[in-house]
């Protein structure tokens, strides 16, 4: 009983949280990003670095390469050199390769469209099985290329979601996708995901956040700490 009860707390949060943040930030209506191939090697290079330079990564890749095989093809020595504006480089470069090539040798082409209508499960799997591969670029590729219901964790929704209080603060990045999953109605992952980037961005930053100004200080169990503390 006391389990099901904490869980319909935590959808209660979750559902205040969400709505709270649509009003700040508005509410993103989902469209596919990137064809789902694009999407995995985006993320990829976007580890550790800015969109800015993520982007000029990935751009500088495809116009070099007309095409995914020729990225494999390539020696990778020069697929480093293309995708230098992105950072770590020598790592990601030899991961894109690998992961392309996993991609041909498993399917016997280049296209990650299959995973539109396997099981959502076997999906996530199929795609955690490449090499390099972890459950927040499963989630992304699901949920951005197909709309599928999968909750990305990053950084910023990692830490939010901590202080709030949705996930217990020693809970990892990892299994957070679960559990954030299993408390929120699947219509709201994709604009959730995006608002709390955005929130992470401008006021829940991972140092000096400005909590005098968040919108979330009723439902954030880090807030009420700090203000506790100072009474």
């Amino acid at each position: 009983m006391n389990e099901l009860l904490e869980e319909e707390r935590l959808r209660e949060k979750y559902t205040a949280v969400y709505q709270k943040l649509i009003t700040v930030y508005g509410e993103p209506t989902w469209q596919p990003h990137n064809p789902p191939v694009d999407e995995l090697v985006c993320t990829i290079l976007s580890q550790a670095t800015s969109d800015i330079n993520r982007d000029k990564g990935f751009n500088a890749l495809k116009a070099q390469y007309p095409t995914w095989e020729a990225v494999i093809d390539a020696p990778p020595e020069d697929v480093v050199a293309a995708i230098h504006s992105a950072g770590l480089a020598n790592q990601k470069g030899p991961r894109i390769q690998a992961a392309l090539s996993h991609i041909q040798r498993e399917r016997g082409a280049i296209t990650l469209d299959f995973l539109a209508d396997m099981p959502l499960a076997d999906a996530k799997k199929w795609l955690t099985d490449i090499q390099g591969i972890g459950p927040k670029t499963a989630a992304i590729i699901l949920l951005f290329s197909f709309n599928r219901p999968v909750f990305p964790v990053d950084t910023h929704v990692h830490r939010i979601t901590k202080r709030i209080g949705l996930i217990d603060p020693k809970v990892n990045a990892n299994k957070a996708h679960d559990l954030l999953a299993a408390i929120g109605d699947p219509a709201t992952f994709y604009p959730m995901h995006i608002n709390l980037i955005s929130h992470g961005r401008q006021i829940c930053r991972a140092r000096n956040p400005h909590c005098e100004i968040c919108p979330l200080q009723d439902d954030c169990d880090y807030y009420q700490g700090e203000t506790s503390l100072n009474l």
